[in-house]
Order: C-alpha cells, then sequence, then structure tokens
C-alpha cells in the first residue's frame, strides 16, 4: 500500500493557477481567467497585481453564489490537454467544467488503456466526460454513466470535439448504484472502473445518493464488475465529500480485499509561487483540490 503519494497538476498551455490566497484561487482556462473561492487557500495572495486581469469573479452575496462577468466570456469556449478537446463555462456552482487536478489521473488511465486489448471502461459520475474522452482515445470502448441530461450532454459534445466515434461510448442517463446493481446481475466486466461520487446527488428518477450510506454498497457492486485480468484497473476520486484519503483507500479495502493501492491528495500547483519576485518562497505552493485512490490488478 502507498498511502500519501499526492498528485500535483502543474500548469499546461490551457490552464493554470495564477495565485491563491484570502479564500480565493485566480485561474486561467485558455484565455478567460477566473477568480473563485477556495476554502483550502487560508494564505495570502502572493501577486495581488495579477487579479485585476480577471474576466470574472464568483462571488456570494446573501448566501447566494453569483459570476460578475467584468470582461467578455464566451459561453461556452474550448480548451485542449493533449488530444483531447472539452468546452469550459461559467456554471452556477461556481465550477468550469473542467477539473484540472484530475491531470494526472487522465494520464495514468490513458496509460493503463494503452496496455491492455480492446479494453472496457466504465465511467460512473461522468460529469463532463473528459476522463471518458481520454479512454476513449486511448483505445478503450467506454460505458459513460450520469444521472444529469445536461452534463450527458456536455460530454456527448465533449467526445465530439475530441474526435471520438459515436461507436466508441455508450452514454447513459441513469442513478450509477442501480445501473452498476443491474449491471453485475446481467454479469458485466470491465477491464477499467472510474468514479468520482458527489457527497450527495439524485439519480434520473429521483433516487437519493448519499456517500456515507451508498458508497459501501457501490463499490461491493463493482468488486463484482471489475474484470480479473492482469491490468485492470480501478479509481475513486472524491473532490467535496471532506474525507481524507486514507478513508477511502481503506473503504476499497474492505469491499476488494488485499490489493496493491496508492493514495493520497490531488494537488495543483500555483504559478505565482514560482516567480523570483515572491516573497518568502519556500517551495512551490499548491492547493489540494480532491483525493483519490486507485490499484491496479
Amino acid at each position: 500500500m502507498k498511502y500519501d503519494q499526492h498528485l500535483t497538476t502543474l500548469p499546461w498551455e490551457d490552464y493554470e493557477l495564477l495565485d491563491s490566497g484570502d479564500n480565493m484561487k485566480l485561474e486561467r482556462f485558455g484565455q478567460v481567467i477566473v477568480a473563485r473561492p477556495e476554502t483550502q487557500a487560508l494564505w495570502a495572495k502572493r501577486e495581488p497585481e495579477l487579479w485585476s486581469d480577471a474576466h470574472a469573479v464568483f462571488a456570494f452575496r446573501d448566501k447566494r453564489g453569483g459570476w460578475e462577468v467584468k470582461k467578455p466570456v464566451p459561453d461556452p469556449w474550448e480548451l485542449g490537454w493533449g488530444d483531447v478537446r472539452f468546452t469550459a463555462a461559467l456554471t452556477s456552482f461556481k465550477h468550469t467544467g473542467v477539473f484540472p487536478e484530475q491531470a494526472p489521473n487522465w494520464a495514468w488511465s490513458a496509460e493503463r488503456i494503452a496496455a491492455l486489448e480492446a479494453p472496457k471502461v466504465l465511467n460512473l459520475f461522468g460529469y463532463t466526460g473528459i476522463a471518458t474522452s481520454v479512454a476513449a482515445k486511448a483505445g478503450a470502448f467506454v460505458t459513460h454513466v450520469d444521472a444529469s441530461k445536461q452534463s450527458l450532454d456536455w460530454a456527448h459534445d465533449n467526445a465530439r470535439r475530441s474526435g471520438v466515434g459515436e461507436d466508441k461510448v455508450r452514454w447513459l442517463l441513469d442513478d450509477a448504484l442501480a445501473f452498476a446493481k443491474r449491471d453485475a446481475r446481467r454479469g458485466s466486466r470491465y477491464d477499467g472502473i472510474i468514479l468520482d461520487p458527489p457527497a450527495f446527488g439524485r439519480g434520473a428518477k429521483g433516487e437519493v445518493w448519499k456517500i456515507e450510506e451508498q458508497l459501501p454498497e457501490l463499490l461491493a457492486t463493482l468488486r463484482a464488475l471489475l474484470s480479473d485480468t492482469s491490468g485492470a484497473f480501478f479509481l475513486l476520486n472524491g473532490y467535496a465529500a471532506g474525507y481524507a484519503s486514507r478513508a477511502f483507500a481503506q473503504a476499497i479495502e474492505s469491499a476488494f480485499g488485499e490489493v496493491a493501492l496508492e493514495s493520497g491528495e490531488l494537488l495543483i500547483r500555483e504559478s505565482a509561487s514560482e516567480l523570483p519576485t515572491s516573497p518568502g518562497l519556500h517551495g512551490a505552493r499548491v492547493i489540494p483540490a480532491g483525493i483519490y485512490v486507485r490499484f491496479v490488478r
């Protein structure tokens, strides 16, 4: 077991964490710069002058959040990571539809898929589907499941932009747990499983998802769905559930038995902390942006 194996997202052409502090983060998505709340950023900003460049700022007023657009922002706008294309947008939940902390996991899953022969991959809680496009481009046939039609349509559009053929992905509007149970009864098997469950959610038919209640049952079901083939892989992510990575790791050990897993935090490295003008710098600064657990058969 490899606990506390943290993964760090570095800047790439279409994404950069410019600065952070005072419970905010400043990010560049392509040519658009956004400032968003970030509860992990308990420190002071290093480069305050950068923040005036923001195209949009998300702020809470009277317990309600919204975007204040200061400069024109396309709706949506296109970005890329490697040969995968996708769009970003200013959503009402402060997200952009892109989770850059997942970049190390995108690379990892692509490597695992490339080492398998005609693999089948299941992506549960697939949201905007960047992981689905990455998997399909790497050679997998992907079953993509999400309970939101809006998210499913967004993911489907991202796949088209990436040049993913319609025969490479099965798109399903469904509750993740209900689908997994049915698929297990059918005897389905997958060479890779990816999931990023929310803390709370509702299925396509109003099913209630509470991670503290349903995750153990889902993991037990997924054990039956994961192939025993050498090289089969499993990836669990957590964003806003509030759990430590060790808690997720031990839940997987409980469901799958002894596996050679690795787990830790997902971090995003800040560009401003690398500038020579930054005072008091002792190594590059990072924002904790989630947790992960993964293993390979």
